[in-house]
């Protein structure tokens, strides 16, 4: 099914979303939804632990996040698995490079999340 617009025809899939094979696709979508959920894990992990980041929900899941998203792309290109179009697509979704976008996600959520609690306590006082 396509599309005829403004800008030329644009394809259409299911539910009349604009599909766009050449820049996203499951196998990069699927690691950054893996670092963003791990992030958060790992912003509530810290945040649980150390009572000197006590913050409110929407802070604490936004710097797990950036930070999940942060630490899972360092990590990952750190070990050779980068999420990048070229790479994942090449790679495929294997559960190594799952697993080190986890792990880098855990770590950078929880890091982000106590430098952004320390940092809202500080402001407190």
């Amino acid at each position: 099914m396509h599309f005829s617009g403004r800008f030329g025809d644009i394809p259409r899939g299911k539910g009349g979303l604009a599909l766009n094979h050449a820049s996203m696709n499951m196998e990069t979508l699927i690691p950054i939804i893996v670092q963003v959920v791990s992030g958060m894990m790992g912003g509530g992990i810290v945040s649980s632990l150390v009572k000197a980041t006590a913050m409110k929900l929407l802070p604490k899941l936004l710097s797990g996040a950036l930070g999940g998203l942060a630490g899972g792309s360092i990590l990952g290109s750190l070990l050779g698995g980068a999420v990048d179009p070229g790479t994942a697509a090449s790679s495929g979704l294997d559960i190594g490079s799952l697993v080190t976008q986890a792990v880098g996600g855990l770590g950078g959520g929880g890091i982000l999340t106590g430098i952004v609690g320390a940092v809202m306590n500080a402001l407190k006082k």
